[in-house]
């Protein structure tokens, strides 16, 4: 008896319309598998080639893109779905390794930015081509240009409920 069974059998029609139809739960399980290995095996890549976390990639990435390839911790928290306590971390032992540093932010001190250094934008230069072509294999080559786009449209509109207030 699963679950489902039991819970229904307990209180037949109190909770008929949360259940998932068996197409649904098949497709959530897919999901969260995805959720769940994707970033695993993206980590690991990067951890075996290049000696990164996925998420100090990203950092890089992001700082790499950003004017005068400098952000506030603030926004590249933000920009890394992490929190700012964990990016601190980061930040600082990336800091040792001479690929980021810190500073108050000149428009309001109270602020503080991370920014690129040389040694950081090539050890991003350095990883990128293994990373992209690990991804294109996981992930880009293995759907049509369509479903790809229509992927990426479905995780924003994920994204959006995600970080929109609770009702």
């Amino acid at each position: 008896m699963t679950l489902h069974d039991e819970a229904s059998a307990a209180a037949p029609d109190e909770h008929a319309d949360l259940w998932l139809t068996p197409d649904e739960l098949s497709s959530w399980l897919s999901v969260v598998r995805l959720m769940t290995r994707l970033p695993w095996a993206v980590d690991a890549q990067l951890q075996r080639d290049a000696d990164l976390s996925m998420v100090e990639y990203m950092t890089l990435a992001m700082l790499s893109e950003a004017p005068d390839r400098a952000l506030r911790m603030s926004t590249l928290a933000e920009h890394t779905s992490t929190s700012l306590s964990r990016l601190s971390h980061l930040v600082k032992r990336m800091e040792s390794r001479g690929y980021v540093r810190r500073e108050p932010d000149p428009a309001d001190g109270r602020f503080t930015r991370a920014i690129l250094l040389p040694a950081g934008l090539q050890k991003l230069a350095a990883a990128a081509p293994a990373h992209v072509a690990h991804v294109r294999r996981l992930v880009v080559d293995n759907l049509s240009g369509e479903r790809l786009r229509r992927l990426g449209q479905d995780a924003e509109r994920i994204l959006q409920r995600i970080d929109s207030p609770a009702r």
